[in-house]
C-alpha cells in the first residue's frame, strides 16, 4: 500500500510540474501591444492595419509578421517596407516604416497599328485613391478609331479578404482575321461591362470570379472574302471568369525573387451561326531569381487552350506586345499556345530614385491552328523564336513607372524583326 501511495504521489508531482510548465510557457508568449506606422503620409493607417494578419492584443508570430511586410510591399502604394520590434514583459511594440510610391500616374503611349499607322493612348490612374488601396483610372485611345475605358478596383473594400473590381470598356481597332491561308482586315468593336469579386484566402492564394457582358461587332474593310466568313457581324455575349493566383514573390524596388502562378478560365456564350459557345483557359507560371547584387533572372511560361473550332475568330494572338518581341502586330491566331519568355535583367545605373536597367531576352512560342491537332505544337512551321536586347528606364518612387524598349530579331525561318515599346516590365 505504501508503494502505491508513493507512486501516486510521484504521479501527482509529474502532473503538477507539467501544469506549471505549460502555464510558464504560455506566460512567456509575446503579445503585440501596439502597431505603429511611420512614413504613411497619404495611405490611411487603419487600411494598412486591416491588411495585416498580425493584430494588436494577439500573439506575436515573427513568420507572420515577415509575411505581412511582403504583403505591404506588394501594394501599389508602397515601394518598400520594414519593421522593428521592442518588447518588455512579453508585451511588444511594432514600428513599421513604409516608403510610399507616387500613385497618380499619367499614361502616354505610342504604337503602330497593323497598317503601320501611328496610334496613341493617353490616360491617368490613381492607385491609392483616398489613401485606401483603391485603384481608379481611365484611358482614351486613337488608332484611327476612338476607344476608352474606365476601371475601379478595391481589393479590401469589404474586409481584409473581400473586395470588388468593376470596369467598362469601349474598344475599336482594325484587326486581321485568318482563313484558308488568306486574311482580311475588319473593324473590330468590343463594348463590355465587367464585375468581379476579389477574395484573398491567405498570404499566397487569391481568387477573382465574376461575369462580363459584352457586344462584339465586326465590319469588313479589305482583303480576301469567303462565304463562310461574314462581312458584318454583331453579337451579344456573356463571359464567366475565374482567376486563381498563387503569389510567393518578394519585391525590393526593381528586383523580384520567388514564384508566382496565375490560372485564367473563361466560358463565353453567344448565339450566332459563326461562333459557338467556347471555353478558354491559360496558365502563366513565373519564376524570378536574384543573381548577385544587380542581376535578376525573369521567366514566364504560358500554356493555353480553347475550344478547337475551325474559325477565323480564334482567341490566341501572335503579337509583339503579348508574347514574342519582334514578331509583328497580330500576325496569326490559334486555339492553343505555348510560350516561354526568359530574360536577364541587370542594373546598369542607379541613383536615388532613378534606375537604368538593361536586359537580354529570348522568346519562344508555338501555336495550334484553328481546328488543328495537338501535334501542331511540335510542327516546325508553327514554332517561332526571337532574341534581343532592351533597356528599362525606372522611377523607383512611382508605381509601375517603367518605360521599356526592346529590339527582337527572329531566329526561325521567315522571321521578322523590330522594336517594341511599352510601359511596365514585359512580364
Amino acid at each position: 500500500m505504501k508503494n502505491i501511495n508513493t507512486h501516486l504521489s510521484f504521479f501527482k508531482i509529474i502532473i503538477l510540474a507539467l501544469f506549471c510548465l505549460s502555464i510558464n510557457s504560455y506566460s512567456q508568449e509575446k503579445h503585440i501591444e501596439k502597431i505603429t506606422f511611420l512614413g504613411a503620409k497619404k495611405t490611411k493607417t487603419q487600411v494598412l492595419k486591416k491588411i495585416l494578419t498580425s493584430k494588436e492584443n494577439k500573439v506575436l508570430d515573427s513568420i507572420v509578421l515577415k509575411e505581412d511586410i511582403i504583403r505591404l510591399k506588394r501594394l501599389p502604394a508602397i515601394s518598400n517596407a520594414y519593421f522593428k520590434t521592442s518588447c518588455s514583459n512579453n508585451k511588444c511594440n511594432i514600428v513599421v516604416t513604409i516608403e510610399e510610391n507616387f500613385t497618380i500616374i499619367p499614361e502616354v503611349n505610342f504604337h503602330k497599328t497593323i497598317n503601320q499607322k501611328l496610334a496613341y493612348r493617353i490616360g491617368v490612374g490613381e492607385y491609392n485613391f483616398l489613401g485606401r488601396n483603391i485603384t481608379l483610372g481611365g484611358f482614351y485611345q486613337y488608332n484611327g478609331f476612338d476607344s476608352y475605358g474606365i476601371n475601379f478596383k478595391a481589393p479590401t473594400l469589404f474586409s481584409a479578404k473581400w473586395g470588388v473590381s468593376l470596369s467598362h470598356q469601349n474598344w475599336t481597332s482594325e484587326e486581321p482575321l485568318y482563313f484558308d491561308s488568306e486574311s482580311a482586315n475588319y473593324t473590330y468593336q468590343n463594348i463590355s461591362y465587367e464585375a468581379l469579386a476579389l477574395y484573398q484566402h491567405d498570404f499566397k492564394h487569391q481568387f477573382q470570379f465574376g461575369i462580363n457582358f459584352f457586344k462584339e461587332k465586326y465590319n469588313y474593310l479589305n482583303g480576301s472574302t469567303s462565304s463562310d466568313v461574314p462581312t458584318e457581324l454583331s453579337v451579344d455575349k456573356k463571359l464567366l471568369k475565374l482567376i486563381y493566383t498563387f503569389d510567393n514573390l518578394d519585391y525590393h524596388y526593381q528586383y523580384i525573387n520567388g514564384l508566382k502562378n496565375e490560372f485564367h478560365a473563361q466560358y463565353v456564350t453567344s448565339e450566332n451561326e459563326y461562333q459557338n459557345d467556347f471555353l478558354i483557359f491559360w496558365n502563366d507560371f513565373f519564376y524570378f531569381k536574384r543573381l548577385g547584387k544587380k542581376g535578376n533572372w525573369a521567366n514566364r511560361l504560358r500554356f493555353g487552350l480553347s475550344s478547337n473550332d475551325n474559325t477565323p475568330f480564334a482567341p490566341f494572338a501572335l503579337d509583339n506586345n503579348v508574347n514574342l518581341r519582334g514578331v509583328g502586330i497580330l500576325v496569326d491566331r490559334g486555339t492553343g499556345s505555348i510560350v516561354l519568355n526568359t530574360e536577364y535583367r541587370y542594373t546598369l545605373y542607379e541613383k536615388k530614385w532613378f534606375v537604368l536597367q538593361g536586359n537580354v531576352f529570348t522568346d519562344v512560342g508555338t501555336w495550334r491552328k484553328p481546328g488543328g491537332a495537338l501535334s501542331d505544337f511540335i510542327d516546325s512551321d508553327n514554332v517561332r523564336m526571337y532574341s534581343g536586347i532592351g533597356l528599362r528606364f525606372i522611377n523607383k518612387k512611382i508605381v509601375n513607372a517603367v518605360f521599356r524598349i526592346d529590339y527582337g530579331h527572329g531566329l526561325t525561318k521567315n522571321a521578322s524583326k523590330g522594336f517594341v515599346f511599352g510601359i511596365g516590365q514585359y512580364f
